[in-house]
C-alpha cells in the first residue's frame, strides 16, 4: 500500500463508525476532520466529496458486518451450530457487533428515498444474509442434520426479517427483552427441524 492508499484507508476506517452512528445526512465533514485529525483539504485529496466518502464508509461497514458473520459461522462445524452462531451474533442489539448498530438497517432506512447507490449496496447484503442461512440449512439437510422438508429459503427470509425487526425494537425501546424472545423462537424452530 502506498502512503496515499494507507491514508485513504485510515479515513474510511475512522469515518465508518461515525456514518453508521449519525447517518450519512447527519455526518458532517467536521466530524470526519475531528476523528482523523486531518484538515478538510487533506480529506478532499482522497475523496472528491462527502458523498464519495459516504459510499466508501457504507461499503466498509457492510463488509465488516459480513466478515463478522462469516467468522462466527465458520468457527462452527455443524449446520445447526452455524445457525446458532449467526443468531447469537445479534443477541444484544444494545451492544452490537459494529459501533452504531446494524449498517443494513441504518443505511437501508436512510437511503431508501435518498440514495439509490447506497440502497443498492445495502440490498446486496440484505439478499446475502437469508441466502447464507438457506445454504447452511441445505448443507445440514445433505448431512442428515435437518429434516428434508425444511424450507431453507423461507426460513432464511423469516430469520433475517425477525432479527432486523428485533434490532429496531431493541434499539428504540432501549432493552433486549423482545430480541431474546425472537431468538428463543428461532432456536426452537431450528431444534424442531433437527433430526
Amino acid at each position: 500500500m502506498t502512503k496515499a492508499e494507507r491514508t485513504k484507508q485510515f479515513i474510511i476506517e475512522k469515518s465508518a463508525p461515525i456514518f453508521n452512528t449519525k447517518g450519512v445526512a447527519g455526518t458532517a465533514m467536521s466530524d470526519i476532520m475531528e476523528a482523523t485529525k486531518l484538515a478538510k483539504g487533506s480529506l478532499y485529496v482522497h475523496f472528491e466529496n462527502k458523498e464519495e466518502l459516504s459510499y466508501a464508509a457504507v461499503d466498509y461497514n457492510l463488509d465488516s458486518l459480513a466478515e463478522r458473520i462469516e467468522a462466527a459461522v465458520n468457527k462452527r462445524q455443524t449446520a445447526k451450530s452455524k445457525l446458532f452462531a449467526f443468531v447469537d451474533l445479534y443477541d444484544d442489539p444494545l451492544n452490537p457487533p459494529l459501533i452504531g448498530g446494524c449498517p443494513m438497517l441504518n443505511f437501508g432506512m436512510e437511503a431508501d428515498d435518498t440514495s439509490p447507490v447506497i440502497r443498492q449496496k445495502v440490498n446486496k447484503h440484505v439478499q446475502a444474509s437469508p441466502q447464507l442461512l438457506a445454504r447452511i440449512i441445505e448443507q445440514g439437510i445433505i448431512d442428515g442434520e435437518f429434516k428434508k422438508n425444511w424450507n431453507s429459503k423461507e426460513f432464511g427470509i423469516k430469520v433475517f426479517a425477525m432479527i432486523e425487526g428485533g434490532i429496531l425494537i431493541s434499539r428504540v425501546s432501549g432493552n433486549n427483552e423482545q430480541m431474546g424472545i425472537l431468538i428463543k423462537m428461532i432456536k426452537k424452530e431450528i431444534q424442531e427441524n433437527s433430526i
